[in-house]
């Protein structure tokens, strides 16, 4: 028998894989907001909340490994629509909701869990499920 594993701090990092990496980026700070705390030809990440990263690559551009000062990191890939998740205050919702429409985002659907969160659905550029979800949606959030 195993000893348990031990408890893991959250999900630090959530990679998309992008066609146009500066179009990506345009659309993550102009419609969301974010800010870039690191960008090269490689890759754009933005803190999204305290140790909570989205990080955009090229796709197809991460199959080698890349050899760092601090070691290598491994190749990794993304392909098809991939599906990312916002957490927001309820309160907040109906602002963002107006923000899509000001930037021609068409919301594709909206769902009313039954422990009271609301979700609403939206594409980014690379056709990736983009969700703003308010608490009530899973126990704990």
């Amino acid at each position: 028998m195993s000893a348990p594993a031990p408890r893991l701090g959250g999900v630090l990092e959530t990679a998309l894989y992008v066609d146009d990496l500066a179009r990506a980026r345009r659309f993550y700070e102009e419609v969301l907001g974010l800010k870039p705390v690191f960008a090269d030809q490689r890759l754009c990440a933005f803190e999204v909340a305290p140790a909570s990263m989205l990080l955009l690559f090229p796709r197809g551009k991460t199959l080698e490994t890349v050899v760092m000062p601090g070691g290598t990191i491994p190749p990794h890939d993304g392909h098809g629509p991939l599906h990312v998740a916002f957490g927001v205050a309820r309160e907040s919702l109906a602002a963002w909701e107006a923000r899509l429409s000001a930037h021609a985002v068409a919301i594709e659907g909206r769902t009313e869990w039954p422990r009271g969160g609301t979700s609403v659905y939206f594409r980014d550029p690379d056709g990736h499920l983009l969700e703003l979800a308010t608490p009530g949606l899973w126990p704990g959030y």
